[in-house]
C-alpha cells in the first residue's frame, strides 16, 4: 500500500508541474498577443478561447489531486475543533469517504460531457477562426479521477491504520533555504521547544 502511495505521489507532482506549464505557457501567449496587438496591429488569432478552454482549465482541474495530498484545502472548523480528538480524526476519515464519492460522481459525469463533445466535434469560433476545444473537456475527468484515487487511498490508510506513502509535508518558511542551505531549528537553537 505504500508503493501505491508513493506512485500516486509521483503522479500528483506530474499533474501539478503540467499544471504550472499550463500557467506558464498562458503568460507567453497573453503577452505575445499583447505585443502583436499593440506592435503589429494584429493579436493572435484565438487567444481568448486557447487561455480560456486550454491554459485554464488544466490549471484549475489538474492539481486538484496535489492539494488534497498536501491537506492543503481551505476547510473551516468552528464546531469540529471544539470536539475530542479521537472525535476529529474519525470525522476527517469518514469525510474522505463521503467527498471520494462526490468526487467519483462528478468524474463520471464530466466523462460522459466529455465524450458527448468529442462525438460531436465540440469548437469555438473566434473571429474568422475555428479552435476545437472537445480535447479539453477530458481534462476534468482526468484531474477529479486522481483527486478521487487520492481521496479513496487516504480513506483506506485511514480504516487500516496503514502507513501512507502519500508526501504529505507542507512547506513552511522555517524550510525556506536561507543562503542556500535549508534552516535547521536545532543549529539556529530553536528545536528545544
Amino acid at each position: 500500500m505504500y508503493r501505491l502511495g508513493r506512485w500516486l505521489s509521483g503522479l500528483t507532482q506530474f499533474m501539478t508541474l503540467l499544471g504550472g506549464l499550463a500557467i506558464a505557457l498562458m503568460m507567453l501567449h497573453v503577452t505575445a498577443d499583447v505585443v502583436c496587438r499593440f506592435l503589429f496591429g494584429k493579436p493572435v488569432p484565438g487567444t481568448i478561447t486557447v487561455v480560456s478552454h486550454y491554459y485554464m482549465i488544466v490549471a484549475a482541474f489538474v492539481p486538484l489531486a496535489f492539494a488534497e495530498q498536501k491537506n492543503a484545502h481551505i476547510s473551516v472548523e468552528v464546531v469540529t475543533e471544539r470536539l475530542p480528538a479521537w472525535v476529529q480524526k474519525h470525522l476527517e476519515g469518514w469525510a474522505l469517504l463521503l467527498a471520494a464519492v462526490v468526487f467519483a460522481l462528478i468524474t463520471a459525469r464530466t466523462w460522459e460531457v466529455a465524450l458527448s463533445k468529442h462525438g460531436i466535434g465540440a469548437s469555438v469560433v473566434q473571429g474568422d477562426t475555428s479552435i476545437p476545444v472537445w480535447q479539453t473537456y477530458f481534462v476534468l475527468p482526468a484531474g477529479l479521477g486522481l483527486m478521487t484515487l487520492v481521496l479513496v487511498y487516504k480513506f483506506v490508510v485511514y480504516l487500516f491504520g496503514l502507513k501512507s506513502g502519500l508526501d504529505q509535508g507542507r512547506a513552511s518558511p522555517d524550510d525556506l533555504p536561507v543562503g542556500g542551505q535549508a534552516v535547521d531549528k536545532q543549529q539556529l537553537g530553536e528545536g528545544d521547544e
